[in-house]
């Protein structure tokens, strides 16, 4: 069984903004209850789109300058890193068809390799 992958301000640059891949990553604190429900949720979605995609998790007290570097003001924040961008964002506890979403949605945005797709190609 996969499980989210813990991030740190060390891991976090080759990680999430050089993945090849989609990352979803859970911005969250240990005092927060809806994050710690929101824990098995990502242990499933790593399982899902483990082939695909990452989910990785941020713990934010630990990291003030990445909390501050992407403006997370509430807990648990999630967004989705692709090509080193975030190209979603939502905050609060979110079910698995949600966060699936998120996911999906960013996959969408590759060509039918996986590759990125060429935001200046029209085709």
């Amino acid at each position: 069984m996969g499980s989210a992958a813990q991030l740190t301000a060390r891991t976090f640059d080759s990680v999430v903004l050089e993945s090849h891949v989609p990352v979803l990553v859970d911005f969250w604190a240990s005092w927060c209850p809806p994050c710690k429900m929101v824990e098995p949720v990502l242990d499933r979605l790593a399982d899902r789109f483990a082939a695909r995609a990452k989910v990785a998790k941020l713990q934010v007290d630990q990291n003030p300058g990445l909390r501050s570097r992407y403006a997370i003001q509430g807990v648990p924040t999630f967004c989705v890193f692709d090509r080193g961008e975030i190209v979603a964002r939502v905050v609060g506890a979110q079910s698995d068809e949600r966060l699936a979403e998120l996911l999906e949605d960013a996959l969408a945005n590759r060509d039918p390799l996986g590759r990125p797709a060429d935001p200046s190609s029209d085709s």
